[in-house]
């Protein structure tokens, strides 16, 4: 099954660039991959660019219409996610406990649902 662990924080909260508490954090992702890796469950992952950078996009009846910055008005931003296969939750909770910005910010778990060509959802 696959899950997707989702990166938010609080800029304000994070560690600053070249400190060595950032170094720190940086060790920590450093450390999370090495383990997702040789434990053979992650798929994919990456940092996000900053949210000065996004664009959201809606359609209002039938018109494009889009925005900068991402749409959800809150204080924390997606920094960055991973896509893990494992077993289930209880597993995919225990790799996201290795992601560093959880001391700082919120780690979000979810399964990703897969469509299949007949359109009915599967678990994966």
């Amino acid at each position: 099954m696959n899950y997707m662990i989702l990166i938010y924080s609080d800029p304000a909260n994070e560690p600053a660039y070249g400190t060595p508490e950032f170094n720190e954090m940086m060790a920590g992702y450093t450390a999370a991959n090495r383990k997702m890796q040789a434990d053979g469950v992650i798929r994919s992952g990456d940092a996000l660019r900053g949210v000065e950078t996004a664009k959201s996009l809606r359609i209002t009846a039938g018109k494009v219409e889009t925005m900068d910055g991402p749409f959800a008005a809150t204080r924390e931003h997606l920094g960055g996610y991973y896509i893990i296969d494992v077993p289930d939750m209880e597993t995919a909770l225990s790799y996201a406990a290795l992601i560093p910005t959880a001391a700082f910010g919120t780690v979000e778990i979810r399964p990703v649902m897969n469509y299949n060509p007949t359109g009915n959802p599967t678990g994966n």
